[in-house]
């Protein structure tokens, strides 16, 4: 019987805009997935809990499970990888109704993009698509860029 730990803060469980910063290894091989509460047809703004589930969600049936999806594009399996994730946020919260969404949405997505191009030009493997690139809050990003500075630099 093998036993693994979890630990992690409620403060991920409320939904929102969030970044989100996946580093993931099997081996000798590294990956970084970069993604974004807040989607795109809705107004809907999940918590980055609820994309952590939905993103290793391993039925074949599953439809939003794209972490899942890039590791087994780039080789690696699911089950035999390690997992770290960096969340950022609550950038913005959940909106009523999907005008008002929209914005966020936009703002959210441009930080994601922008982090995920700072990624690869390090050289790091960088899975997934991410939105066009162009203006972004700078502001928030920096922030962002701080934070997950450290989160590389301690592996």
């Amino acid at each position: 019987m093998e036993s693994y730990e979890t630990h992690f803060t409620g403060k991920i469980l409320e939904r929102g805009f969030w970044l989100y910063v996946w580093r993931i290894s099997a081996g000798q091989k590294t990956v970084w997935y970069v993604g974004r509460t807040g989607d795109s047809s809705s107004a809907n703004a999940a918590s980055p809990f609820g994309r952590l589930s939905q993103h290793l969600d391993l039925r074949p049936s599953a439809k939003a499970n794209m972490l899942a999806k890039n590791l087994r594009s780039s080789g690696m399996v699911p089950e035999d990888c390690e997992y770290r994730l960096l969340t950022l946020g609550p950038l913005f919260p959940e909106q009523n109704d999907f005008e008002a969404h929209k914005p966020y949405r936009d703002i959210v997505g441009k930080l994601e993009a922008e982090l995920a191009y700072n990624l690869s030009q390090r050289e790091l493997s960088v899975l997934g698509s991410h939105p066009k690139r162009g203006s972004f809050d700078k502001v928030l990003f920096a922030e962002a860029l701080k934070k997950v500075n450290v989160f590389i630099k301690n592996g």
